[in-house]
């Protein structure tokens, strides 16, 4: 299906930016056309009429929604199969995906970093006067942003958290913590979002209880997980294709989280040394399309590509 079809649609919006550009040859010269150049993944058009795109990842890297001349070897390898594991173990619990069970040729040798998307939609409602679309963020321990709004005296999700609470403590219940997508994620209160879609957040839930233990009996500490949900042409809500992913999660290996070493096994390394460089204040400057000169030393991109290829090993056991 042509992008202009794909607009037409409804299914990608007109004032996204597409590319003219060309994309890897083996995929061109069977019909799949680049059309899309993101951060770390690219999406091509499809051969033929079905409302699909292929979504290819690359090693590329990014901090804080900044673009980095960075490429790590094997990530985009290791982020599709954690995906595709994210994506079979979401199905297997009764909840559809987009990612799709088809797949492209496999001797193509860029397969293994390719995955078959079906089109959809964000999902998107009205919360107090106003249409927005969702991230749903479900948390295990009062860590990051909410605890920061906890010490500040902040109650952004409308939680009455007791006060007093000490980071990394453990809730009984995860807590459900929505936000707005867009430029600038702004809490919502968590109360409505759950009246707003009751059967989607208590299917998340379970999904999220559920993959906690899962991930726990093989090693890994689900510290909290993001869910972005979109509306396939049938009108059914959909998970997109970062599912159960340390794209999506927070992931801490069971030894370091026993050793009150709360190190996630994902870009937290590059994010803690992208503050230490100012990488923010740096990027302020970039003009659209172009990326954040750094120079990053070996030791850790090693340590981030272990920590996917860790998280891979155990979770596919």
């Amino acid at each position: 299906m042509k992008i202009s079809d794909i607009v037409a649609l409804g299914l990608w919006p007109e004032s996204k930016k597409t590319t003219s550009l060309k994309g890897i040859a083996e995929l061109e010269d069977l019909g799949y056309n680049l059309f899309y150049i993101g951060k770390n993944a690219d999406l091509y058009t499809c051969p033929g009429e079905d409302a699909k795109v292929l979504l290819v990842r690359s090693d590329r890297c990014s901090v804080f929604d900044i673009p980095l001349n960075l490429e790590i070897e094997g990530k985009g390898v290791s982020q599709t199969a954690i995906s595709n594991n994210g994506a079979k173990f979401a199905k297997q619990s009764g909840i559809r995906t987009a990612i799709l069970d088809e797949t492209i040729d496999q001797s193509l040798s860029i397969a293994p970093r390719c995955q078959l998307m079906e089109l959809c939609k964000p999902l998107e409602a009205e919360i107090d006067g106003e249409v927005v679309q969702f991230e749903l963020i479900f948390r295990n321990y009062l860590t990051g942003s909410l605890f920061d709004a906890c010490q500040n005296g902040k109650d952004p999700y409308g939680l009455n958290l007791p006060s007093g609470l000490e980071q990394w403590h453990k809730f009984e219940t995860p807590i459900f913590t929505p936000t707005t997508k867009g430029i600038k994620d702004e809490p919502l209160n968590s109360a409505k979002v759950r009246e707003t879609f009751p059967e989607i957040v208590t299917s998340l839930e379970k999904l999220f209880k559920d993959f906690t233990k899962f991930a726990q009996d093989r090693g890994i500490i689900v510290v909290d997980t993001k869910f972005e949900i979109f509306v396939n042409s049938k009108g059914e809500w959909v998970l997109g294709d970062e599912v159960l992913t340390p794209e999506s999660s927070r992931f801490i290996s069971k030894e370091d989280f026993d050793a009150e070493n709360y190190i996630s096994m994902d870009k937290q390394i590059l994010r803690d040394f992208g503050k230490s460089q100012n990488w923010k204040e740096q990027a302020k400057d970039l003009k659209a399309g172009e990326k954040l000169e750094v120079n990053v030393p070996q030791e850790i991109k090693d340590k981030i590509l272990s920590g996917y290829t860790t998280i891979l090993n155990r979770l596919s056991k």
